[in-house]
């Protein structure tokens, strides 16, 4: 966790500093903008779309509720609304442009930040109802990973925004594993 806040911390100083790490991050971004096939890229960004990640985030939150779970599907939805909350904020503060326009807001990335919440919510739902339980997390972070490539690749958001909205989302996710599981081992056995 302290890694997590000390690199957003580092990496939002940067930004609104406008430090040395933003030359790197825009040359990266511009050798990488328009590379891939455009549908793909563009599936690959939409990921992180609230009407794609939210659904996704609606079953696990069924599921669990349907498994028995009381307390950590409440808690999965709490963490996603908290997304906007921190991030639209953030972005009103920071004003980044993005790599494709002059227009402000782009850090850190709300596409970014929903993709690896809904998608690490909904893991840390599902994993313990299955056999193979390290298959969900693992899935959430290709999701997560492949939202970011896309957003990086159609030029929607610089690498920078990309990791903040990760870090961020990271920390979300922490929060969440930790109150879920601290009500599991409160929870009487079956």
């Amino acid at each position: 966790m302290p890694s997590l806040l000390a690199v957003f911390a580092l990496v939002t100083w940067q930004v609104a500093a406008d430090g040395p790490l933003l030359g790197p991050d825009e040359q990266i971004s511009r050798a990488l903008v328009g590379h891939g096939l455009a549908r793909l890229t563009e599936l690959l960004a939409d990921l992180g779309n609230m009407q794609v990640a939210l659904p996704v985030l609606g079953c696990a939150i069924v599921w669990a509720l349907v498994r028995g779970a009381r307390w950590e599907p409440l808690y999965a939805a709490l963490t996603m609304a908290a997304v906007p909350l921190l991030v639209v904020p953030l972005k009103d503060w920071i004003a980044r442009p993005g790599p494709l326009t002059d227009a402000t807001g782009y850090y850190p990335s709300g596409h970014a930040t929903t993709a690896a919440v809904a998608y690490g919510a909904a893991a840390l739902l599902i994993a313990p109802y299955t056999k193979r339980s390290w298959m969900m997390p693992v899935a959430a972070v290709l999701l997560t990973v492949a939202t970011g490539i896309g957003l990086v690749l159609r030029g929607y958001h610089w690498p920078l925004d990309v990791l903040a909205g990760w870090c961020l989302s990271g920390l979300l996710l922490l929060a969440l594993s930790w109150s879920s599981g601290r009500s599991r081992r409160r929870q009487p056995p079956k």
